[in-house]
Formats: C-alpha cells, structure tokens, sequence
C-alpha cells in the first residue's frame, strides 16, 4: 500500500499542477469514492467505471473531473481532463462520473483512479482522489484447450469401457474352463469306481465258489454291494 499512497501524494501534487492558481483560499472539503472492484467478461469489449463525490464548503460550479491509471509505480494521464486517446471517454453528471473504456482487452486491467478538483478554489481538500479501481477482465478459453479436455474425458470413457469388458471376458473363460475341466474329471472317476467293482465282485464270486459251491448263476449284485 506504501507505493500506492506515495502515488495519491503524487497525483494531488500533478493536481496542483493542472490547476494551478485558480482561486483563493476557502474551506472547500471533497470526498471522492470509487468501488474497489470491476470485473469484465472476457466477451465483453465496452466498460464504465463509476465515481461518485461529495462536496462541503465548495462553490456551486462544477468540478474539473480527471482521470488516471496506476502501473506499478507511476500512472498515465487518461483524461486530465481531456482524454487523450478516443478509446477514453467521460461522462458527468451531478455527483457521479464514469470512465467509459471501449474496445476492453486484458490490456486495459490496473487500477484507476478519479480525481475531483473544483476550479475556484485553492483549498488543499477542494482537489481529492478516490482510492482507484481495479479493473480486471478474463481471458477466454483457448478452443484447443476445451477439445483437449473433451478428448482425455473421451479417452478416459473408452478406457474404462475397455477395462470393463476385458475383465468380464475372463472371468467367463475362467468359468467355463472350471467346468469342462469338471465333467471329464468325474467321468473318468466313475468308470475306474465301475472296473474297480467289477473286478472285486468276480473275485468275491470265485472266492463263494471255492468254498461254498455258489450256483454259477449268483447274481454279482447278491454277494458284493457298492462299496
């Protein structure tokens, strides 16, 4: 804040200056106010800075209204009064004043500052500035960069699409491998439980035979359950 309070010292002084003896001394007391922020689309290209001021002790003529813009630590002559550049324009009426800027680029954002100063007076408090406003407008997005954004959400999309139906596919082939994997398995394990069956029935028939004299018509199924 030191720079720019310096700078206000500065802009009361090139006020004195412009204004040079004009009048005598009195108690003309002015109050200059001015909205801290001005914000500005990027599609807009027009802009009106307000500046509205109070006057006690002052005569009833109108005030010489001025303007500056602050860059860093110096300021340009916008309109002191007359505007130097047609891109400047000032409009007045009672207490209130604006700064109207046309054909607005990220160019134009700093701080602007208005100053009041009645003419027929030499009163140190007849010429006032406001504590300046700061003007900023947004830059546009950039169309490669919308369509590099829209492209990585696309690719994201597909990936995940991808991923997706990757992993169903295993799994699927994971499941039918399992079972055909099953089927012969248990097939096998029957047909050897059969012949296993068979043979020890022939045998447990033989062994009958032998000892017992078995009828050669015994049903296997008779002497040998599964077991």
């Amino acid at each position: 804040m030191a720079p720019f309070n310096k700078l206000k010292n500065m802009l009361v002084l090139a006020l004195d200056w412009i204004l040079y003896g004009a009048g005598v001394a009195d108690s003309c007391q002015v109050t200059v106010t001015q909205p801290r922020l001005q914000e500005a689309d990027y599609s807009v290209n027009r802009v009106l800075l307000t500046c509205a001021f109070s006057a006690s002790g002052c005569s009833s003529s109108s005030p010489q209204v001025l303007w500056f813009r602050f860059l860093r630590n110096t300021h340009q002559d916008l309109c002191t009064p007359e505007c130097r550049d047609q891109k400047y324009r000032v409009h007045s009426a009672g207490t209130n004043t604006s700064l109207e800027i046309k054909d607005l680029t990220v160019d134009d954002n700093g701080v602007y500052i208005c100053g009041i100063a009645f003419l027929d007076s030499n009163s140190s408090g007849s010429k006032q500035t406001g504590d300046g406003t700061v003007l900023m407008k947004t830059e546009e997005q950039h169309n490669d960069e919308k369509l590099i954004f829209i492209f990585m959400i696309a690719i994201s999309s597909l990936l995940f699409v991808y991923s997706s139906t990757v992993l169903c596919f295993v799994v699927y082939k994971v499941g039918s491998k399992c079972h055909t994997f099953k089927y012969p398995l248990q097939k096998k394990i029957n047909s050897r439980r059969k012949l296993f069956q068979a043979i020890a029935q022939e045998l447990q028939k033989q062994r009958f035979a032998e000892h017992c004299q078995l009828p050669d018509d015994l049903e296997a199924d008779s002497v040998y359950q599964n077991r």
